[in-house]
């Protein structure tokens, strides 16, 4: 146990800035690339005569500089499902001849989506994450204490923060499918996080005589260690493989949940439990000054 977690916290704090801050500056200045899902957008659904190949489908609509990240989906042997941004009769008019390259096609959906949908997704989905929010303070307070609420709070803050920031200055699209992704992270890294908080508390139990707060901590942080590289390494494997084989409607969202999991692996070692810390080292702080001013 030559690495002390715990007398290292600063370190970790500084590195979570150092990735936060470009994410936050692209954000405030550039804002994230919003999919159609959002901002709205053209939906249409055709089927071929004769089964076409989809990168062939995926070519043509690339080629017009319409293709989003969930683009072109495959609903059948020869049906397709195309988004696109909002577009006029002429673009409309254009796709359509060169979606007949390939082969013969008919329409079976021609609609256009407005952004009414994507407000309504963004505002259910940040009420989603504060009542989760909420009541994951709430258990942990009954099962723990409230300062290691706050802190596992604060450390999926950072999680979203990491994976949205990285997603605006990468400008990938954002869809719903994003929104599941940083829903499942959240869910992922609170995980990890009460596993190494039972750990504490079980240590807290059995506390030497002398030992200090940082010391038990950084202890149960090197006992949970393991199964938390195990955990995550199990989880990349799956993400990585399906990012290169799982197809490019998929790949935005793969590629979420990989960075989160990253995430959320450091946050739960690096900044949930150090925080606690730190918390408690201030409450104790200001215990001492209100003995010494009575």
């Amino acid at each position: 146990m030559s690495l002390h977690f715990i007398q290292l916290r600063r370190v970790w704090y500084l590195i979570s800035i150092l990735i936060i801050l470009p994410g936050l500056i692209s954000l405030a200045t550039r804002g994230l690339n919003l999919g159609i899902d959002f901002t709205g957008g053209n939906i249409l659904e055709v089927r071929y005569a004769q089964p076409v190949e989809v990168e062939k489908v995926r070519e043509t609509v690339a080629a017009l500089g319409l293709e989003t990240s969930r683009g072109i989906q495959r609903s059948g042997e020869k049906d397709y499902l195309i988004r696109t941004r909002h577009l006029s009769q002429e673009e409309l008019d254009k796709l359509l001849a060169e979606l007949a390259r390939p082969g013969q096609f008919e329409i079976l959906r021609n609609e256009s989506v407005g952004p009414v949908i994507g407000r309504e997704l963004t505002s259910k989905a940040i009420l989603a994450l504060f009542i989760a929010s909420v009541l994951m303070v709430i258990y942990i307070t009954i099962r723990f204490e409230f300062k290691q609420g706050i802190a596992a709070i604060l450390a999926l803050i950072h999680d979203t923060l990491v994976v949205t920031g990285i997603f605006s200055l990468l400008q990938l699209e954002v869809d719903s499918a994003f929104i599941a992704a940083v829903l499942t992270i959240i869910g992922y890294s609170i995980n990890d996080t009460i596993i190494i908080f039972d750990r504490i508390r079980e240590n807290m139990r059995s506390r030497a005589r002398g030992e200090s707060l940082e010391d038990l901590v950084n202890k149960s942080l090197w006992q949970t260690l393991t199964r938390s590289i195990n955990t995550v390494l199990t989880v990349l494997f799956v993400l990585v493989a399906l990012y290169f084989l799982g197809g490019s409607t998929i790949k935005n969202f793969v590629l979420a949940m990989l960075i989160g999991v990253v995430s959320g692996a450091y946050s739960s070692i690096c900044n949930a439990s150090p925080l606690w810390v730190d918390l408690k080292l201030l409450e104790k702080r200001g215990g001492g000054a209100s003995k010494a001013a009575h």
